[in-house]
């Protein structure tokens, strides 16, 4: 860890605090826009094109709308905690940025003085991510409690069972990378990937870490919080105006802000990609790795937006079953196993062509395992659907639903045995 980092003058400090305040703002307008592009390109329609060159300024118009809009609170809502919460859930989203890194050391423009593009580092920075960004879920469950819906309510805690769980999975993705690089500072894990970026090694890790990000931003298929179809909004239904928009603009930083993530642990962070640092000299130099960081930033981005227009909602269990039954389970493996590689290498047993082909075969045995039907046997999926019917078979009823199984809840024995001798 650079010794730069807490003895800067104050007005450098202020200096980039502002400036990650500022791009982060302009970037979420931008996502916002983008978002809306992309998805209408891939449902052939046109997106937003009026305001502004190619719409760019639609982002900016719907913000303003949103904070003139007259504010309500509603009567059951307990108002402190009501006001509280949105302001809860979006400024941990900020905080996290303190300690990405968006580039090498510089000269700032028209001084002398040099600085490295980070707010500021820490010996365990990944961990200060993981903790600050786990509070804004506080915002999310108060918000539903304050509200006095109980569509609220219901959305609240899927988001804190849903956080909860993929958040487990999210840091044992992390191991491995702590293991490679030798430390959990987030400088530190960007200078370990000089010479190979650690998603090719830990290839694993990277597709666990891909799908616990859009679960733990509640993002399509994983937005169970806000489903509309069965809780109208989830858990911001009551809310309205600048409150509404402070949700809002907390989903699309927190997105951003585990797309830096992975770039920083997986992707080089700031570094140059396809090997432009070994033929272009000024590749990592200067402010041209900003370039680099957003624009891997921004491919995380497509991905949600593409994962958002192609695939529907999971079932609330489906969801909950992938997070604890699959990743968890996958990622306690594979961090024994990298442990045993690590030896290995230390022992000099182990070459770098097979530890690609070992890391290549894990990652097509995670990737088959996710599509392994959940239940094979028809039997069993009858068991789920019915009750204790002989054939092994389930009876639909005239409305599309089983007798005794989901959406249904099962009926006692006594009253089933009653139904079906009825039937006869």
């Amino acid at each position: 860890m650079s010794d730069v980092f807490g003895n800067e003058p104050f007005w450098v400090v202020a200096l980039k605090a502002v400036l990650i305040f500022v791009i982060l703002v302009v970037f979420t307008l931008f996502n916002i826009w983008f978002e809306r592009r992309v998805v209408a390109r891939m449902q052939h329609r046109v997106g937003p094109n009026v305001h502004g060159p190619f719409g760019l300024l639609q982002s900016l118009a719907d913000g303003v709308k949103l904070a003139l809009k007259e504010d309500i609170v509603v009567k059951a809502a307990d108002r402190f905690i009501y006001v509280l919460a949105p302001i809860l859930a979006t400024i941990p989203a900020f905080l996290a940025w303190a300690v990405i890194p968006f580039g090498p050391e510089v000269t700032i423009p028209f001084t002398d003085q040099r600085t490295v593009l980070q707010l500021t580092d820490l010996p365990v920075a990944v961990l200060y991510i993981l903790a600050v960004t786990s509070v804004g879920v506080y915002g999310i469950v108060l918000a539903g409690w304050a509200s006095g819906s109980t569509y609220s309510l219901l959305g609240s805690l899927r988001s804190s069972a849903q956080v909860i769980s993929y958040e487990v999975a999210m840091g044992l993705s992390f191991v491995t990378v702590f293991i490679y690089a030798g430390s959990m500072s987030t400088s530190e894990i960007v200078a370990a990937q000089e010479d190979l970026w650690f998603f090719l090694p830990l290839l694993p890790s990277f597709i666990i870490y891909v799908i616990a990000m859009v679960g733990e931003t509640n993002r399509a298929p994983f937005d169970l919080p806000e489903a509309e179809g069965e809780l109208v909004g989830g858990f911001h239904t009551e809310y309205s105006s600048l409150k509404f928009a402070l949700f809002f603009l907390a989903e699309y930083i927190n997105m951003v802000t585990v797309s830096a993530l992975a770039t920083t642990l997986f992707l080089g962070g700031w570094r140059a990609p396809f090997g432009l640092g070994s033929i272009w000299e000024g590749a990592n130099e200067g402010f041209m790795p900003v370039v680099w960081f957003l624009g891997k930033t921004l491919g995380f981005i497509f991905l949600f937006v593409w994962l958002r227009g192609t695939l529907p909602r999971m079932r609330y269990d489906q969801f909950m079953a992938l997070g604890w039954k699959v990743l968890i389970p996958i990622s306690l493996v594979w961090i024994v196993a990298v442990a045993f590689i690590r030896k290995l290498r230390n022992e000099d047993m182990l070459d770098q062509q097979a530890l690609f082909i070992a890391a290549g075969v894990a990652a097509a045995v995670l990737v088959v395992s996710l599509l392994i039907p959940e239940r094979s046997s028809g039997d069993e999926t009858a068991a789920h659907l019915g009750g204790p019917d002989p054939d092994g078979s389930a009876d639909a009823d005239d409305d599309g639903s089983f007798d005794g199984g989901y959406p249904v809840p099962p009926m006692p024995e006594s009253t089933w045995n009653q139904k079906e001798g009825q039937r006869r």
